[in-house]
């Protein structure tokens, strides 16, 4: 009996060493390993730059030159909190993956809407066949005229979205870090985009509105920088710098007609700020050659 109870207090002596080395030589996951989950919902403010935008369909064909828009963010308040209205608002949300250490593929949706200014003052060029525009002056051929739009005669838009349905392949890299578990870490977030645009488009020309009408419109190609915030290694808030340009190469302007639509090429910049997750599906030390926990 002396014998088993000398031989439990030595294998107990042996066990707290060994337990502690473990623990010593275990190091907490990081945000940027391989086997990183991590996805995001945040909103957005966003410039166009100015643009050549072509309007096609029968009895018509003409760009306004020069023309300017805007965004339209929804005022800050209850609809951000309305579970069935959350999409109301420009909003971001995205969903990726570390397939690598620092490097990382997901999938996303920057729900944009850009909206033709008002008063827009731009060139005309192109023709307008006698009897098209029953409500404005636009008849004949032009070359370049000085015009200003009126929005109650004519108007472009898409205020219901231009969706940039993107996928980005993103750098991250660790800048701070504090707490010995690294409780807060700073990250910076490098990443450029492909993908293609969906738009729901409002068309008022020649006394005749059209709404919601929704084409497969082009592409876009883009650049990410931003800074993500994370807490206790499983939530982060993230912000985001992004720049690039949209091809919309045949928006449809008639829902009833596929030969009206609209043709044009701007540059954007959007600056989008969210909440998000991290989970580790294959969480490993911070280094190389580590075994994996």
């Amino acid at each position: 009996m002396r014998i088993v109870m000398v031989a439990i207090l030595i294998l107990l002596g042996n066990e707290q060493p060994f337990a502690q080395s473990v623990w010593k030589n275990k190091k907490q996951k990081v945000s940027h390993a391989q086997g990183t989950l991590f996805g995001y919902w945040g909103y957005n403010r966003s410039v166009f730059s100015n643009s050549n935008i072509r309007f096609v369909g029968p009895g018509y064909d003409f760009a306004l030159g020069g023309a300017q828009a805007h965004d339209n963010q929804t005022p800050f308040g209850a609809t951000y909190f309305h579970p069935l209205k959350i999409t109301v608002p420009q909003y971001n949300t995205r969903i990726g993956y570390y397939f690598k250490h620092h490097w990382a593929l997901s999938v996303g949706h920057d729900h944009m809407k850009y909206i033709l200014a008002d008063q827009n003052e731009v060139t005309l060029s192109g023709r307008v066949n006698p009897g098209i525009d029953e409500t404005g002056s636009w008849s004949g051929t032009y070359s370049g005229e000085q015009i200003t739009t009126n929005r109650e005669l004519f108007h472009y838009e898409n205020s219901n979205g231009v969706n940039y349905l993107r996928a980005e392949l993103t750098r991250t890299d660790m800048l701070l870090a504090f707490g010995q578990e690294r409780q807060f870490v700073i990250s910076s977030n490098l990443g450029v985009g492909l993908g293609g645009l969906i738009s729901y488009n409002d068309f008022r020309f020649g006394g005749k509105e059209s709404r919601k009408t929704i084409s497969m419109s082009g592409y876009g190609v883009s650049g990410h920088l931003g800074l993500r915030f994370e807490f206790f290694r499983h939530v982060f808030f993230q912000t985001n710098l992004s720049t690039g340009l949209h091809h919309q190469m045949k928006v449809r302007t008639r829902a009833n007609d596929p030969t009206s639509f609209a043709r044009h090429l701007y540059g954007f910049a959007q600056f989008d700020a969210g909440l998000g997750f991290l989970l580790y599906l294959r969480p490993t030390n911070d280094c190389d050659s580590c075994p994996v926990w």
